[in-house]
């Protein structure tokens, strides 16, 4: 499912069907989760589910026993179709749900967007997917600090987004106009509040940034030489300087600067998603803006588009998911097709909704599919690419004008 890297449009869908999963609850401890890594022998793991099969054996609950037992069966019989676990390893989440008036036993074979480091075996009447959430948990951060005499900003880019953390502004005063003696006294006193600004600007930024633990580097940014000079005179905690990745030269020392300053770090924030989604936006809006620009928006045009070969890339906004569901009860033949936005508020809304021919509250969700997996369909057969867009980025929001879906074109359609 997932390569060496997992791409947006693989980790988009992951997060949502871990939100789906949440929603799962067996009546007992009769839900399994199963942790593989790509080191553990299959035959290892056979092993010991069919221990655990002989050992539940001793519970108590006659149905929470048959539907361990079963659940350990699946899992037995999926493992056969593996000669060694995948290269990142290998998650299965098997167990019995209640649905209405009767169970229906789900498996969920996943191959995580990252290794699995821990071998786990849990019963429970929940999944265990916080190991899977902990994977697509945003790694690293970078830190930003613009500077300059009169102002100065500190900031963070965690995953696709620029946070501010802080902002300062200092009391040195400008130029003035006394000469003699006074302008000497009068630049020594500037000098001094520079100082003083200079220091609680370097102490606050390394107390921010100390405090981050998985801080990858800084980056330092302002207009003109100030910040080289701050650099220069040790302002920061030596362990921040040590940090230090790149010194950029900005026209702005605000949260402009901040965006600025990634901006121009191309080099190091090259791997991040951040610098990929304002590229591809850009481009975007570049080509809304011509006459005859390849570009396109809309989920009808550029459903079609895709279809006919003429799309290169399919920008999805992960703010416009709509899922297409079928809905049965399990006490009658009822059967229904709707779309909706959020899936997972929809479940809990349908656990208390009864069925519109029987009355019973036995609906229940059968399968689903996403406008984003329609999509994919179609581009897989003519070599599309699908990008997910952010929306707590500033280009998630400028593409959620256009609908949330835009298209840039190989070629524009007669």
């Amino acid at each position: 499912m997932i390569g060496n890297k997992a791409s947006s449009v693989e980790i988009y869908k992951l997060k949502k069907e871990l939100e789906f999963l949440e929603n799962k609850k067996g009546k007992g401890t009769e839900l399994v989760s199963l942790y593989i890594p790509p080191n553990k022998a299959i035959s290892d793991v056979v092993a010991q589910m069919r221990q655990e099969h002989s050992q539940a054996m001793n519970i108590k609950s006659a149905r929470t026993r048959k539907n361990v037992q079963s659940a350990l069966e699946v899992i037995m019989q999926r493992l056969k179709m593996f000669k060694k676990p995948p290269e990142k390893g290998l998650v299965l989440l098997v167990g019995t749900i209640p649905h209405g008036t009767k169970d229906k036993m789900e498996v969920y074979v996943i191959e995580p967007p990252e290794q699995v480091q821990t071998y786990i075996y849990h019963c429970n009447s929940l999944f265990l997917i916080d190991p899977l959430k902990e994977m697509l948990a945003v790694k690293g951060s970078f830190g930003l600090l613009l500077v300059d005499r009169s102002e100065a900003t500190i900031g963070l880019v965690r995953g696709k987004r620029i946070e501010t953390l802080k902002k300062m502004t200092s009391n040195v005063p400008r130029k003035h106009g006394r000469g003699g003696q006074s302008q000497r006294r009068f630049e020594r006193l500037i000098e001094i509040a520079a100082h003083e600004y200079f220091k609680r600007v370097g102490e606050k930024a390394s107390k921010i940034f100390l405090s981050i633990p998985d801080l990858r580097g800084v980056i330092v940014g302002g207009p003109g030489p100030t910040k080289e000079f701050f650099i220069e005179e040790e302002y920061l905690h030596y362990e921040i300087e040590n940090k230090i990745l790149e010194i950029i030269n900005t026209s702005y020392t605000d949260e402009f600067g901040l965006t600025e300053v990634v901006e121009k770090a191309s080099g190091v924030f090259e791997e991040l998603e951040i610098n990929k989604e304002k590229k591809l936006v850009q481009r975007f809006l570049r080509e809304v803006v011509k006459d005859y620009g390849l570009s396109a928006y809309g989920i009808n045009e550029v459903r079609e588009l895709v279809k006919s070969g003429a799309v290169d890339t399919v920008l999805f906004s992960e703010d416009v998911e709509s899922f297409r569901i079928q809905i049965v009860c399990s006490s009658c033949d009822y059967q229904i097709e709707k779309t909706v936005k959020d899936i997972k508020m929809f479940q809990v809304e349908l656990n208390n909704m009864p069925c519109p021919n029987c009355g019973e509250k036995a609906l229940a969700i059968e399968s689903f599919k996403s406008t984003l997996e329609e999509l994919e369909e179609v581009a897989s057969k003519t070599n599309t690419n699908i990008e997910i867009i952010s929306n707590e980025t500033e280009e998630g929001q400028q593409l959620k004008a256009f609908g949330g879906i835009g298209a840039l074109l190989r070629f524009r359609q007669k």
